[in-house]
């Protein structure tokens, strides 16, 4: 029990610049304090004593901001950072050294009985306001950027964004977490870092050079007509004047 609460604080001097001593961190700390109760919550839920658990699970929800299943199955070292309204399911799993960001929800998109819960393998980051729906993987050392809605399976070391969630670059998995008050490698918080790429400016660049090319070609082919004596006048182009967009057709009030 101690080790495993050692190992707990370690991990938020690991993970977090804020946390000055041992104190602080076992006194303050609502996400250290979650994690800890669950332990306590999860035995209760498995030796089958179902009201007690919840009811624990309560507590540690009122106490904390933070709501875990007591059937939630969670590994080392999970750091819920700040932690209000996190949200974890019944049938979720969590694997080591994993880092949840405030706002975070790991839910479930059906009311069948069974897994509906997603299952976050070791070394996930998921930043702040982030939804992961239904029984899917996130694969080792995966980050989910803050807001971001994952409904798909992510696979080992990408990062993903967006609503819904896709992937803008990959990255290799990390290590395994030091329990020590080393930082980790390659940790990103809330699951950004700073040469992350903006899709939607990349997929207008692309479109950008892809007109350019088209561009280039009918200049070309216009060029190969008039020189086979075959007229071949330039495009009528669509011009803003004021208040009037002309052409060689229209003229529109």
């Amino acid at each position: 029990m101690f080790s495993r609460l050692k190992e707990d604080v370690a991990c938020v001097f690991a993970r977090d610049p804020a946390a000055q001593t041992w104190i602080e961190v076992i006194t303050t700390y609502p996400g250290v304090h979650a994690v800890v109760v669950h332990r306590l919550s999860h035995w209760c839920w498995q030796a089958g004593f179902r009201w007690l658990a919840r009811f624990i699970a309560y507590l540690s929800r009122w106490w904390t901001g933070i709501e875990i299943h007591p059937g939630a199955v969670i590994g080392r070292r999970l750091f819920i950072d700040h932690g209000m309204g996190v949200v974890i399911g019944e049938t979720a799993v969590i694997g080591d050294d994993c880092t949840l960001y405030h706002g975070v929800t790991l839910g479930g998109t059906t009311w069948q009985k069974g897994k509906r819960h997603p299952t976050l393998h070791n070394g996930v980051v998921i930043g702040a306001g982030a939804k992961v729906l239904g029984p899917i993987d996130i694969g080792d050392g995966a980050r989910v950027g803050s807001n971001s809605v994952v409904l798909k399976p992510v696979p080992a070391g990408v990062t993903v964004v967006g609503i819904p969630a896709h992937i803008i670059g990959e990255q290799k998995a990390p290590p395994p977490e030091p329990t020590s008050s080393n930082r980790p490698v390659n940790f990103n918080a809330y699951g950004a870092s700073a040469d992350m790429p903006d899709p939607v400016a990349v997929a207008i660049n692309r479109m950008i050079d892809h007109i350019n090319a088209l561009d280039q070609q009918i200049e070309t082919m216009q060029k190969a007509m008039n020189e086979a004596g075959i007229s071949c006048k330039n495009p009528p182009i669509c011009t803003l004047d004021g208040c009037e967009i002309k052409d060689a057709y229209r003229t529109l009030p």
